[in-house]
């Protein structure tokens, strides 16, 4: 038996808790149509699209999790370049008729924030919805780290178990001082370039320059070009049969991970982390990140020289440090047990729907009851908000593949049992690696 072998069963049961089934994704697609038809009704904003980004456009959202928007203007057939005044104006408009329109609560606009932000929430479904204006920087990266799970499927199950091992560490909340979701996902792509042998390339091999510098011109064109040359370079690198194979489990890859991060109080000051070229950089040597000095510097690979951990604070490394510390030593410890794995690595939420026996071994440890429980896969409500009953009719949407938990590097996934009526789903995948985010018309 593995020694991680109880880390992984509860591994499995984070996962297929999260893992959303099609009720989510159909759920969310209505909220999109909601919106487009109000930002039709609204007349600056004619001609305007609603585009998903964030977690929902990477595979990477819970059921309970934001759904972020972000309406584009054009200037034509070309990428607008609105400023944040312009934003503020448009997004006030917005406002008033959302607010007079109703079905829509906790409405608040952030509109002196680095990009302006309306935040509401959907009353009839419950979810919080996060409303940018041109924020197609934010829907490239978010298609990205979508495509970045193509060369190794280990990489989404990892994203998953590190958002909710940050939520219930309380360490996943930018407004108090700790890491945004976004940062989470780019040090588990630095762990995958890192670790030996490496399962990621650096990320300049994928996209040689800095994206967002290239979003300039026609829109259609510029997302094109971008999605082909990734999936031009995802595909020789997955093709590459001379590399070395990294065959690590996610649990094995979790433990790694908590311990190459581990104690950055002490290095934090001195070293920032750079997907883009797969390596930790000396500060000090780095023209890009001076002179702002910052408690943690994550590179943005695609909008350099951002910060995304910009939002950690000094106060907060100590907290940060200490749960990466102390869920290491928890996990190389011989007193394993289901009450405190849990503990660390799962938010009340999600901990409340793993329930399974545990008997004492032989050798004073504990391990689970060899009949695979039964996790429960009911509709969840949001963890801060009481639910509503909705009868309505359900939009129909594309059909979506299952989830490929085998990854391309041959290292093993985590996948866990569910029915088929209740299915997990994918965004469907076009042509050259673009996402097709709409729904089936009859």
């Amino acid at each position: 038996m593995s020694e991680y072998t109880m880390l992984e069963t509860i591994m499995k049961d984070i996962i297929h808790v999260v893992t959303p089934v099609q009720e989510d994704w159909e759920t969310r697609f209505e909220i999109i149509n909601d919106l487009r038809r109000i930002v039709e009704s609204v007349e600056s904003l004619r001609g305007a699209t609603v585009e998903p980004y964030g977690s929902f456009v990477s595979n990477l959202f819970t059921p309970w999790g934001d759904l972020d928007i972000s309406i584009e203007l054009l200037n034509g057939l070309h990428i607008a370049n609105t400023g944040r005044k312009q934003k503020q104006v448009l997004l006030g408009d917005l406002f008033k008729v959302l607010r007079k329109k109703g079905g829509w609560s906790r409405m608040q606009f952030i509109f002196n924030a680095r990009i302006p932000i309306l935040k509401l929430q959907n009353n009839r479904h419950s979810i919080s919805c996060d409303i940018s204006l041109n924020n197609l920087e934010a829907e490239m990266k978010s298609k990205i780290l979508l495509w970045i799970n193509k060369i190794d499927g280990r990489f989404r199950d990892m994203v998953l178990v590190v958002k909710e091992w940050a939520k219930a560490q309380k360490i996943n909340d930018s407004k108090t001082g700790t890491f945004n979701s976004y940062s989470l996902s780019l040090l588990v792509i630095f762990h995958f370039q890192t670790c030996v042998p490496a399962i990621l390339p650096p990320l300049k091999e994928i996209y040689p320059t800095n994206m967002a510098d290239d979003l300039i011109g026609v829109k259609v064109d510029i997302e094109n070009l971008i999605a082909e040359t990734f999936d031009a370079n995802i595909n020789q690198f997955i093709s590459n049969k001379s590399r070395s194979i990294n065959r690590k489990s996610v649990p094995e890859l979790f433990v790694e991970f908590l311990k190459k991060f581990g104690k950055m109080n002490s290095w934090a000051s001195d070293l920032g982390i750079s997907a883009y070229t797969g390596q930790w950089e000396q500060i000090k040597n780095n023209t890009r990140w001076l002179p702002k000095t910052y408690a943690l510097f994550v590179e943005d690979p695609f909008e350099q020289p951002q910060n995304t951990a910009r939002s950690v604070s000094q106060g907060k490394l100590a907290k940060i440090n200490s749960a990466f510390v102390n869920t290491y030593n928890l996990l190389t410890s011989k007193n394993l047990n289901q009450s405190s794995l849990l503990t660390h690595l799962a938010p009340p939420e999600v901990a409340m729907f793993i329930a399974k026996p545990v008997v004492p071994n032989y050798n004073g440890g504990y391990y689970h009851h060899p009949t695979q429980p039964q996790v429960q896969r009911v509709r969840r409500p949001h963890p801060h908000t009481n639910p509503r009953p909705h009868p309505q009719p359900k939009p129909q949407v594309q059909p979506q593949p299952q989830p490929q938990h085998q990854s391309q590097n041959g290292g093993r996934g985590i996948s866990s049992k569910r029915s088929t009526s209740r299915a997990p789903v994918q965004p469907h995948q076009g042509h050259q690696g673009q996402q097709i985010w709409r729904q089936k018309t009859q």
